[in-house]
């Protein structure tokens, strides 16, 4: 089968590739610049259609029929070259890749679409693809791809390819490679002058997702190298798919100490992730499903809302404040630029205060599973470069490695014992959660990288907590950093007989087989699977608009917070405005709206008054922790609306009375 391909069998590679994709290849010819390399993108389940060899070929002997594919990508391009006007002509290209992209062929059975920690030897020489997070994105170098030799005896030139696993040396053949003079068996060869080929060269290192991994194993990753058009396309960060062959690399030669091989990908395409950073499938008829559901719900919204957040957490009872807080941080608002090009960020971010025991872990492993992308830490275990960035040095040169910040860029990056954290550590996520950027000047290397990243801490407080005390003495937590988070919700275990009478019988149900949870209407619960479908849905789909009658709620509210903040005058700044704009927009979107209703604002409203504990607006506030799910949410926000109205509406007139005396 082998002898069936060879290179004098380019003119039927080239045909295929005619057939097939003369669109890209006639863009190829068009184009002005003959010195670069252009991908030709072929897809591997057509392949296997027209030429089911061909494609076992490829996928058993990338290294030598790829690089066949590529010589007929170039003749096929003559070939339209030649047939084209005289006034279409451009210049002849010389270099033309094909690249090979797997979706939905049979390249993406388990076998050879694994994951990184269990490539082995069995892998070594075929086509392989692998999916990861790139963390480390090396400089883009120069290297040899190709020089030509001629045989001293018989003349014939032929191609010497260095090899890249051997740090680029040059294995010359033991004996003429020449087809026609088979009698030619001469040993020395010649260099042929101004013949070398130079690529691009650039490496890589991607790590396995660690929301694929099971707890206690380790992330593996492996060395990609990207060549010619590969290079720079990617950054740390960037979830990818790359498809390439699996090879090995010496490393370097050092005294006493034995020689090793590592695994490298040379990777013959990449795709990119925008899309598959959410990895999250949404057919027609799911939302379809969300459509029809808020139908049912349209006299009573809220209702149909509490539905969707009994789903968030059910194995914990209760806690509808802080249910609601991650839902909407989840989704969060719409991010707004102006024109002199400045960024207000849509992301939210929550913060959980709390006597031990009372489930801010678990709201953070489920947020962290609702979320399409998500890292989790903790405070204990990360500093300040685990966070944002290291500079780590590999091979001489010094790389920038992504830390935990950089790789939930589009997700969510959940912190566990926040107060842990040195306050060094802290002051280095300021930056990341405001302008959602890290400034990075180390070890010569001065960039900024990306940090779209919502930020979800929970953290106990200091000691016992102290209601007379403001939110930055009793976590230890600097003002700067608690006014970067829009809901800081404080869950204080006050003895309750009451509640813990419910908590308990609510448990004890769960541990009986049969007997489920009654009081939640088990079975409406939403699955986490829907859940996430939803949030990551009207995410996507909505961008809701301020409506004047929301506007003027926010705006009251804000005037009057101003005027009352003795205790938390670290939160009352700006940024709760726009906290109560991203919150407001964020429950528009969670009631699968594009408009920002005056029931949005004021539960924006009642979201930050949950996170203070001495409310400037509603009397009773209560505890976060003992906040239940209400038989009719309608009826009681109802009564919570006219309280605030007739509250905003007097300090109206309260301010108007003053102007004109001012006057």
């Amino acid at each position: 089968m082998e002898t069936e391909y060879v290179p004098v069998h380019l003119e039927s590679l080239a045909a295929f590739l005619i057939r097939h994709h003369s669109d890209q290849l006639r863009s190829i010819t068009l184009s002005p610049d003959p010195k670069l390399h252009y991908p030709l993108y072929i897809d591997y389940a057509e392949l296997m259609d027209e030429d089911p060899p061909l494609a076992h070929l490829i996928f058993s002997k990338p290294t030598h029929y790829l690089r066949f594919f590529d010589d007929a990508a170039v003749w096929a391009h003559k070939i339209i070259f030649d047939k084209l006007k005289v006034s279409e002509k451009g210049v002849e290209k010389k270099f033309i890749h094909v690249r090979i992209s797997i979706g939905g062929s049979p390249l993406e059975c388990p076998e050879t679409f694994l994951s990184i920690g269990r490539v082995r030897v069995k892998h070594y020489g075929i086509l392989l693809t692998l999916k990861g997070t790139v963390i480390r994105s090396g400089a883009t170098k120069m290297y040899e791809g190709e020089r030509i030799y001629m045989c001293r005896k018989c003349k014939h030139m032929f191609p010497v390819y260095p090899e890249l696993e051997t740090r680029n040396s040059i294995l010359l053949p033991s004996s003429c490679p020449s087809q026609k003079s088979k009698s030619c068996e001469g040993t020395t060869f010649q260099y042929v002058e101004n013949t070398i080929i130079c690529h691009d060269y650039q490496e890589i290192k991607i790590q396995e997702s660690t929301q694929v991994l099971g707890v206690g194993v380790i992330p593996r990753s492996i060395l990609v190298i990207l060549k010619d058009d590969l290079v720079d396309i990617v950054k740390a960060g960037d979830d990818i798919i790359v498809t390439g062959t699996l090879t090995a690399k010496w490393s370097p030669d050092l005294k006493d100490v034995r020689c090793d091989l590592d695994p490298v990908l040379i990777a013959n395409h990449v795709r990119r992730t925008h899309e598959l950073k959410s990895d999250i499938d949404i057919p027609d008829d799911v939302i379809k499903q969300f459509k029809q559901f808020w139908t049912e719900f349209k006299d009573t919204p809220l209702k149909g809302r509490n539905a969707l957040l009994r789903g968030i957490c059910p194995q914990i009872f209760g806690l509808f404040t802080v249910k609601l807080a991650v839902a909407l941080t989840l989704i969060g608002g719409v991010q707004h630029v102006d024109a002199s090009g400045t960024k207000v960020r849509g992301e939210s971010h929550l913060l959980l205060v709390g006597d031990p025991g009372t489930g801010k872990s678990q709201f953070l492993k489920f947020a962290a599973k609702l979320s399409n992308r998500s890292v989790i830490t903790t405070g204990l275990g990360s500093t300040s470069a685990g966070l944002t960035v290291t500079a780590v040095k590999d091979g001489g040169e010094w790389m920038l490695e992504a830390g935990a910040l950089v790789l939930a860029d589009g997700g969510l990056c959940c912190i566990d014992e926040f107060d842990s954290m040195r306050e060094h550590d802290r002051a280095t996520i300021h930056e990341a959660m405001e302008q959602q950027t890290i400034s990075v000047a180390k070890a010569g290397l001065v960039t900024t990288l990306s940090t779209r990243t919502i930020v979800f801490g929970a953290t106990n407080p200091k000691g016992h907590y102290d209601p007379d005390q403001p939110l930055s003495v009793n976590t230890t937590l600097s003002g700067p950093l608690l006014s970067r988070f829009d809901i800081v919700l404080v869950l204080l275990d006050t003895k309750n007989p009451e509640w813990d009478a419910v908590v308990s019988s609510h448990i004890l149900a769960e541990g009986e087989p049969g007997k489920g949870n009654h009081d939640e209407n088990i079975e409406n619960i939403w699955p986490l699977s829907m859940l996430r479908r939803y949030i990551h849905f009207v995410k996507g789909y909505f961008k809701p608009i301020l409506m004047k009658e929301a506007e003027k709620v926010i705006s009251s509210y804000y005037q009057l917070q101003r005027r009352s903040a003795t205790q938390n005058a670290a939160r009352t700044t700006v940024r709760m405005l726009e906290s109560l704009i991203r919150l407001a927009q964020a429950h528009a979107r969670l009631m699968f709206r594009n408009e920002v209703t005056q029931l949005d604002a004021i539960t924006a409203i009642l979201c930050i008054e949950s996170s203070m504990t001495t409310s400037a607006i509603v009397d009773s506030v209560g505890n976060a922790l003992h906040s239940n799910f209400t038989e009719n949410p309608d009826q009681e926000y109802a009564k919570q609306e006219r309280i605030i109205l007739e509250k905003l509406r007097s300090i109206e007139e309260f301010t108007d009375i003053t102007d004109m005396e001012e006057l």
